[in-house]
């Protein structure tokens, strides 16, 4: 039996940590029963971006004719999208290239399980042939998958999930006629995505409105979007039964007034949900605590009910978006390999954004959450049609598909959420998510200060003027550099500048 210093199960997020141990002098494994690099890399928020961006650009020219812009002779090389596409998922290969030749590392293809507290079985995905590692720490960032809903008749109809689709069931072009079941993120982007490339998309969603997790009224700007460009919208819809006939699937959808509606389409797409991978690790022989969904329990240092193992990632269940277990990756690897003091793990402020049509972004509590919590609020919207820019963008007071950001602070106008529907709502939102995690706060009054004041043991001369509150280190790139920043967005080439900073030598 093979023992290491540390072990980590996840080939997503994980491979971080193995590098940092690796610099630190450890003996490592690392066990991936999949391709390298994790649910965004390979199947996820990378790939799908790249699919994304096409789709925006086919339909920002369908708008620019309300500013004279006219794209008629547009369109879509399939092939080349799709090459992109498995451009980015191949990288998987240089990574599992490279993670072989590190001295300090065995990588095992294959599934791994425990079989005692600090015990790991690894079954080869190739061979099946069963080995056996302990090791000194461990860390699960094993991931989620998607949850299959108990549809009548789904098994035999077959189905698409985000696993599949970006893998043996890749299409070899846009599908005619699309069911989508689920209207979260998933459903939501691949909804976008196939409606600008020419499909017959309807969503099928269980609650009363997509985007759920989003502010009411842009879960319904989305939708009426949605309706206008022809994507078909079913909520408080159930998918009851499925069935293929001739090469052609059927989807019956059962509506809140107990009618059902029958749906034939190309694909079926399954964005109903995740669940967490916990349960294919056996957790029953450790210690190691779930909730009652599956999801792995751990404190604010990321630690599990099993001392010395640790999670990241998904699999907490503390948001599932790769930004959010970068940033726990990066407080793991503080608290593992440092002598500085622990840092906590804060989820106060995880932004998000949704890829579709138009884009959402969200940070913060909405205003029904900020209610419920006690806070006295105050909330502002501003319409894209507002801005100069906004009216260059073909927006208008008054337009149905006119986006605007909508701002929920306490009432000393400190941040609380920020929501946004619109053109580059991913990028809008990131400066909101820098000021909520330097603590600096906004307000209307201002007080006289005078020149050489003394203010928190720092001498400030020639300041007339001073916002209270107001946060004074937030100049600095530590709001910047502690923050998490969604990805993939272009956010990530302003606030990744940070990590490039050398000393400037100066001419001789």
């Amino acid at each position: 039996m093979q023992h290491y210093d540390l072990l980590v199960i996840g080939g997503g997020a994980g491979i971080s940590i193995v590098e940092a141990a690796m610099q630190n002098g450890l003996k490592c494994a690392l066990v991936e029963k999949a391709k390298l690099g994790g649910t965004c890399l390979t199947r996820g928020c990378i790939p799908s971006k790249v699919l994304v961006h096409p789709a925006d650009l086919l339909r920002e020219a369908q708008h620019g004719t309300v500013t004279g812009f006219y794209g008629d002779n547009f369109r879509l090389d399939w092939q080349l999208v799709s090459k992109r596409v498995w451009q980015k998922i191949d990288v998987s290969q240089k990574l599992e290239n490279n993670l072989q030749q590190a001295k300090l590392l065995d990588l095992y293809k294959g599934t791994a399980r425990f079989i005692g507290r600090q015990i790991i079985e690894i079954e080869d995905s190739e061979s099946g042939v069963i080995s056996q590692a302990t090791a000194d720490k461990i860390v699960v960032a094993a991931g989620a998958r998607t949850a299959v809903p108990p549809i009548n008749g789904l098994g035999k109809t077959g189905f698409l999930t985000a696993e599949n689709f970006f893998g043996e069931k890749y299409p070899d072009k846009p599908y005619d006629d699309l069911v989508i079941i689920g209207g979260g993120a998933i459903g939501l982007e691949f909804a976008h995505i196939f409606s600008a490339f020419g499909t017959n998309v309807t969503i099928i969603e269980m609650k009363d409105r997509i985007a759920f997790t989003e502010e009411p009224e842009i879960s319904e700007k989305l939708k009426q979007q949605f309706e206008k460009i022809g994507i078909r919208v079913l909520t408080e819809s159930k998918a009851v039964s499925t069935e293929k006939i001739d090469n052609r699937k059927y989807v019956t959808a059962e509506t809140s007034d107990g009618s059902r509606i029958k749906i034939e389409c190309d694909e079926i797409l399954l964005a109903s949900g995740i669940r967490s991978n916990s349960d294919l690790l056996h957790l029953e022989h450790t210690g190691i605590e779930t909730d009652e969904r599956g999801w792995i329990t751990t404190n604010e240092y990321l630690e599990t009910s099993q001392e010395n193992v640790w999670a990241v990632g998904d699999i907490n269940g503390k948001f599932q978006f790769r930004h959010k277990a970068n940033y726990e990756v990066e407080v793991l690897v503080h608290n593992l390999f440092s002598d500085k003091q622990r840092r906590k793990a804060s989820y106060d402020t995880v932004p998000w954004a949704i890829f579709t049509y138009p884009q959402i972004a969200h940070v913060g509590l909405t205003e029904q959450q900020a209610l419920t919590a006690g806070h006295k609020i105050l909330v502002g919207r501003n319409p894209y049609s507002a801005t100069a820019n906004g009216y260059a963008l073909g927006y208008e007071p008054g337009d149905p598909d006119d986006g605007f950001v909508k701002l929920i602070t306490d009432d000393k106008y400190r941040i609380l959420g920020v929501h946004i529907i619109g053109p580059q709502a991913a990028i809008l939102i990131q400066p909101y998510v820098y000021l909520m995690n330097a603590g600096a706060t906004c307000t209307k009054q201002e007080t006289d200060m005078p020149n050489g004041q003394l203010i928190d043991g720092q001498m400030f001369d020639n300041v007339t003027r001073l916002r209270p509150g107001l946060c004074l280190d937030a100049g600095s790139t530590a709001a910047i550099d502690q923050a998490m920043i969604i990805h993939p967005a272009l956010s990530e080439v302003a606030g990744w500048v940070t990590g490039e900073l050398e000393e400037a030598k100066g001419e001789n």
